[in-house]
């Protein structure tokens, strides 16, 4: 009998645990999984858990709460490649949510997703490395990071992926890293454009979409679009643009292309490939506004460049963008006078957009949209600029009176431009006319208020290109634009005070004007302007100058001469040198003041104050020194009012006549007058009737001389001849007119002097008596103060052709007039014996 043979069975070892089925409702008890050192468990909870994160929002910030995302990101760089596959995949989903992205820059997570890019990865862990990688680089420290460690390279190189997940994601990524331009220089170096451009002939939109932005913003750069027109990337660009079906590419195409115009070799490249003339018929048939609107921002960045217009005249651009001013898209209408502001740098475009445009312009003048409005009038700046025929053109157009309505407009843009166009059109008499009864100067008020110191400078321009007409200024005047302009004269902007110093020189050409800015204090602020080196302009000088011309005594004591334009008129003094910035006491208040020891003042008046019916006599030798300087009369201090004296007095005079069959004494009309009209009364000057004697003699025998060098010498001759005669050099000493001037102040009780009353003058008095009578009879001479009581006048002859050449003429040579020494003798400006007698 054999034996049977049992086998045993070994039982499995003590330490295994057989294989377990856990499912789990709770996502907290699936987060705990991910602690498990099995492959196995951890791959099926990160599977589970991203199921859990793809269905929403909530639940990111869910497993955030839970504390999966530490954990999870440990499991990104895990050995197994399914672990870490499927860590990817969550973490990539969650970084949409905003907290856990917080989270993730915390733990510095961006090297780990870089190397999840690399090529020995799956396409699924591509996927999801670089969705996080996009939603990570949208934060300004993240895109650094991803620089930094060295991100963009595999992202460049994923573009040739097979997978279009992975495409959008790593050009998605590469377009938000690329708004920074270390990013942008980076890719240019890693050779990003062929890849790119291999992305336009997607068969997905948002890739292609995503690659022209893309393109766009790197194209930013110069050395990028060189790269993009050796790649044939133009090509590609209007492919898109010429297909009808890709027309939600055009925009971000157009926006490529527009970055390309920039560049001189790529203009000339689209133009000699049509590329330019499809553009501009894109452009005008276009029902894209967007696209309009790019178009016509293109056109005016490549404009900027004088080589670019040129093309783009020779292209007849003008009629494309006057097309777009008529579009119903108000971006489109603003780019496109942005286009035309640029283009107007070329001349043959300013004259065919004048001819073309100019009308369009002036409607969108009263556009609701203050942006359109302030275009258009930017481009209507730049179309009348040094172009008559347009500035016309806006006339015609009826364009004066919406421009003035601009310029009460809130913003600073509109007015400003508004400002320089009515300034470029009063250039011309009849717009000046046209623009002035429009009430220009009443509606320049406000902005010369602004605090814009754009608008400021451009109102003050305006007011001086309007200004010279009379009736201009006293509209300013009534205005009360004088007080801002004046301000402006303070401003710490040189192109404002520049602008104000020009405008106060215009308007300080009339004696009303010019006294009502130095009573705002213009002559102070000019004065100190003009001691500042920094401060002091070009117009500054000017428009002190000028407004002193309206005040001679105050100009002839701080400037120290006189122009042959100064016209002495009664009522002028000579108080001597003075200071800058010392301000002359009124001839009323000099004449009231004590005798006192310093130099007297010379007085030139030779009017009769317009008087009541009962005023004084004339004064005469005869009477008292005090009665002679003390002339005063009961009268209003304007014309107007002085009518009304005389009127009332008239209508005394009637009634008194009336009530003569009375035989009752007449009222005395002077206390009626005063009665009626209670006025202060009025100081005046007291008449020199000795120079109107002299001017009154002169005017008979040396006005009627036939040469103005033969009245030069009569009139220095007869000057010495009243102040005292030829005086000998040597004996000048002994030429005691300083105690003569005393006695006359000693005699009038004042310290104020009636040039006539001086027989014995010296140098200063006989040059004011001389150019007092000049003036008077034509004669024209200009008045210069010298040192130690010197003064001279200066004349202008014309000498006789030294070749005897007849009708041969000689520009005239200044000549100073002797007065003292040998009176009528003309001493050539410069000369020895000039240094000796004015100078020395």
């Amino acid at each position: 009998m054999g034996k049977k043979i049992k086998k045993e069975v070994e039982p499995p070892p003590k330490d295994v645990f057989d294989p377990l089925s856990v499912e789990s409702k709770k996502a907290a008890t699936v987060v705990l999984m991910l602690s498990s050192p099995e492959e196995e468990v951890l791959s099926k909870a990160c599977e589970a858990i991203y199921k859990f994160a793809s269905k929403g929002e909530e639940n990111k910030l869910t497993l955030l709460d839970l504390g999966a995302l530490e954990p999870l990101f440990k499991l990104v760089t895990h050995e197994d490649p399914i672990v870490r596959r499927n860590a990817t995949m969550v973490v990539g989903v969650m970084a949409s949510h905003n907290d856990v992205k917080k989270s993730l820059r915390q733990l510095d997570v961006t090297s780990a997703f870089i190397a999840r890019l690399a090529p020995e990865e799956d396409v699924v862990t591509h996927e999801f490395a670089s969705l996080c990688l996009v939603h990570m680089a949208a934060e300004y420290n993240s895109k650094v990071q991803i620089f930094e460690q060295g991100g963009l390279e595999p992202l460049i190189s994923l573009l040739g992926s097979p997978d279009p997940d992975v495409k959008k994601n790593c050009v998605e990524c590469i377009y938000n890293m690329v708004q920074d331009f270390q990013s942008r220089a980076a890719v240019r170096e890693l050779n990003v454009i062929p890849p790119l451009l291999d992305l336009l002939k997607s068969d997905y939109p948002i890739i292609q979409l995503l690659a022209l932005k893309t393109l766009g913003t790197i194209s930013i750069d110069r050395e990028t679009r060189v790269m993009l027109r050796e790649h044939q990337g133009l090509d590609h660009l209007f492919k898109i643009l010429e297909t009808k079906e890709f027309n939600d590419l055009h925009v971000e195409a157009l926006g490529v292309v527009a970055n390309c115009l920039e560049d001189v070799d790529t203009m000339q490249l689209i133009q000699e490939t049509g590329g330019l003339r499809k553009l501009l018929a894109f452009t005008e048939v276009s029902t894209l506004t967007d696209f309009q609107k790019n178009a016509a921002k293109a056109i005016a960045k490549a404009a900027y460049d004088p080589e670019n217009r040129k093309i783009l005249n020779e292209q007849e651009v003008e009629k494309c963008l006057v097309t777009l001013l008529g579009t119903d898209n108000d971006g489109t209408k603003i780019a496109a006078s942005q286009a035309i502001a640029a283009m107007c740098e070329n001349l043959t475009s300013k004259q065919t957009i004048g001819t073309l445009g100019i009308p369009q312009l002036v409607q969108l003048l009263s556009s609701d949209n203050e942006e359109v409005k302030e275009a258009a009038a930017t481009a209507l700046v730049n179309l009348t600029t040094a172009h008559p025929a347009n500035a016309s053109a806006v006339a015609e157009a009826d364009g004066i009176e919406p421009l003035i309505n601009l310029l009460s407009s809130k913003r600073d843009g509109v007015v400003a431009s508004a400002a320089t166009v009515l300034t470029n059109l009063a250039t011309q008499e009849p717009l000046r006319l046209s623009i002035q009864s429009h009430g220009i100067m009443t509606a320049i008020v406000e902005p010369l208020h602004s605090t814009n110191s754009i608008v400021q400078s451009r109102a003050a321009l305006t007011v001086a290109a309007v200004g010279c007409d009379a009736d201009a200024r006293t509209e300013l005047r009534n205005s009360g634009g004088l007080d801002p302009l004046i301000k402006l004269l303070y401003s710490k902007h040189d192109e404002v005070r520049r602008n104000a110093c020009w405008a106060v020189m215009v308007c300080a050409a009339d004696d009303p004007t010019a006294a009502a800015m130095t009573r705002l204090g213009a002559l102070d602020i000019l004065e100190e302007i003009n001691l500042s080196i920094g401060r002091k302009n070009n117009f500054s000088d000017a428009a002190l100058d000028k407004i002193l011309d309206h005040n001679l005594p105050q100009k002839y004591s701080q400037m120290g001469f006189l122009t042959s334009s100064n016209i002495i008129t009664d009522g002028f003094y000579d108080f001597g040198q003075v200071k800058p910035g010392v301000k002359l006491l009124s001839l009323e208040e000099l004449s009231a003041q004590q005798l006192n020891d310093r130099r007297a003042i010379i007085l030139v008046n030779s009017k009769t104050p317009e008087l009541e019916l009962t005023a004084p006599p004339v004064a005469t030798d005869e009477k008292s020194p005090q009665d002679f300087l003390s002339s005063r009369v009961t009268t209003s201090s304007s014309s107007t009012n002085r009518k009304i004296s005389r009127e009332r007095a008239r209508k005394g005079k009637g009634k008194k006549e009336e009530e003569k069959p009375k035989e009752e004494e007449p009222e005395p009309v002077m206390p009626k007058i005063v009665e009626e009209v209670p006025l202060k009364a009025l100081w005046y000057p007291p008449v020199d009737s000795i120079l109107v004697d002299y001017i009154t003699e002169v005017s008979k025998t040396i006005l009627p001389l036939p040469t103005t060098k033969e009245q030069v010498v009569a009139l220095a001759q007869f000057v010495a001849e009243k102040m005292g005669g030829p005086i000998e050099t040597d004996k000048l000493h002994e030429f005691s007119w300083e105690l003569h001037i005393s006695e006359i102040e000693y005699e009038l009780k004042c310290n104020v002097v009636p040039i006539g009353k001086i027989n014995k003058g010296t140098f200063y008095h006989r040059a004011l008596l001389f150019k007092v009578l000049a003036d008077r009879i034509g004669v024209s001479c200009s008045l210069v103060r010298g040192e130690y009581t010197r003064a001279w006048n200066e004349v202008k002859l014309v000498d006789d052709s030294p070749l005897g050449i007849p009708g041969l003429l000689l520009p005239p040579q200044v000549y100073i007039v002797d007065l003292m020494y040998q009176p009528g003798n003309l001493m050539k400006e410069g000369s020895p014996e000039a240094d000796r007698y004015g100078r020395i």
